[in-house]
């Protein structure tokens, strides 16, 4: 029952913090705000996803599947 989690860094809440900071600043230069705010959210969730992936890869010692 004492299950603890990893204090480390947070990617996927910060890839979407980036993505949305992006997205709204293409979409206020361009006039088209939920469009690029969404696809920056989006590829922001993408980026963190990946981050996040390889952060883990390089805590395990950098194992490779092949």
């Amino acid at each position: 029952m004492d299950d603890k989690k990893e204090n480390g860094p947070a990617y996927l809440p910060l890839g979407m913090c980036f993505g949305m900071s992006i997205g709204t600043a293409i979409g206020a230069a361009t006039d088209n705000l939920s469009l690029w705010m969404s696809l920056g959210v989006s590829i922001g969730l993408c980026l963190g996803v990946a981050m996040d992936s390889l952060a883990k890869k390089k805590k395990d010692g950098g194992e490779s599947d092949g």
